[in-house]
């Protein structure tokens, strides 16, 4: 089949961009795969071999990954809650258009366009034994921690930040749906003699329920793949309790050069967040049959 000069145009034109998509994109997502199989040291090539699903094997009975699967689920089933409810509770009060409401929008933004690296070094000092968390709380007659180096409280402080710096962005996310919600429907509603909370429960969430599928899945992804704040805050210490899944790839593929056995903690990864993704969007569709 001959091509019209309109496809051939299209194909020239987009020539740069799937090069550069294969070239940064594709090839190394099919190395990685094979280096999943395989016992590779960019040290000693010469000594790589298939090694089929030993990789895949070895992740079974490794404890420390297990550990660093632990916290990254508890990473992002302790943040996703807070960080989508504050965004949707903040968003209904600049809804509502309320004194300087443009300052407060902007105020709770900002964060969002900063450097991580930046955010995490400034709480790392907020945290630090005589940073300002633990002055605050002096100032108040309670006693302070050294919060990035006590076991129980490490990962809890990073999350409490993570809900900090990212709640700005998912607050404009929800504050856009609700302003896509056509004014009519709350004053049809308000006629009916439907309050606050009716039209909450039967308007606005429903309505929402687009938006908000968009922020949990990419909240979950980014919560799984937390990585910038461990390294900057705690480099996965005390005793692995910050261990995530991305700083245990980075660290075993890059520090002790396992390529093979760190790709395969790559793939691990994927495959868990495609498995998480798969049940929110069947828990989303069930709840759009329900409410419907």
């Amino acid at each position: 089949m001959a091509w019209s000069a309109r496809q051939r145009a299209g194909l020239v034109f987009s020539t740069p961009w799937l090069v550069s998509f294969a070239a940064f994109g594709l090839f190394p997502v099919l190395f990685s795969l094979g280096l999943s199989f395989s016992r590779f040291s960019p040290t000693r090539p010469e000594m790589s071999r298939w090694v089929g699903l030993d990789n895949y094997g070895a992740l079974v009975s490794d404890a420390t990954f297990w550990q660093a699967v632990g916290n990254t689920l508890f990473f992002a089933v302790g943040t996703i809650p807070f960080t989508t409810g504050i965004a949707l509770a903040l968003a209904l009060l600049l809804h509502a258009r309320p004194p300087a409401g443009g300052f407060f929008r902007t105020a709770l933004f900002v964060p969002t366009v900063i450097s991580l690296v930046v955010i995490s070094l400034v709480f790392r000092y907020i945290y630090a034994p005589n940073g300002m968390l633990n002055w605050l709380l002096s100032s108040l007659g309670a006693g302070g921690k050294a919060w990035l180096q006590e076991p129980s409280f490490a990962l809890p402080a990073i999350m409490a930040m993570d809900v900090w710096a990212s709640v700005g962005y998912y607050m404009i996310l929800t504050l856009a749906g609700l302003k896509a919600i056509p004014r009519e429907i709350y004053d049809s509603a308000e006629v009916d003699g439907a309050g606050w909370w009716d039209r909450l429960i039967h308007i606005t969430l429903p309505s929402l329920r687009p938006i908000l599928l968009f922020i949990v899945v990419i909240n979950t992804i980014r919560s799984l793949q937390v990585f910038v704040e461990i390294v900057v805050m705690t480099q996965g210490g005390p005793l692995n309790r910050t261990l995530t899944m991305v700083y245990y790839l980075y660290e075993t593929a890059f520090y002790k050069l396992r390529m093979g056995y760190g790709s395969a903690i790559a793939y691990a990864l994927f495959a868990l967040l495609f498995v998480i993704t798969l049940v929110q969007l069947r828990v989303f569709r069930f709840g759009r049959a329900v409410g419907e």
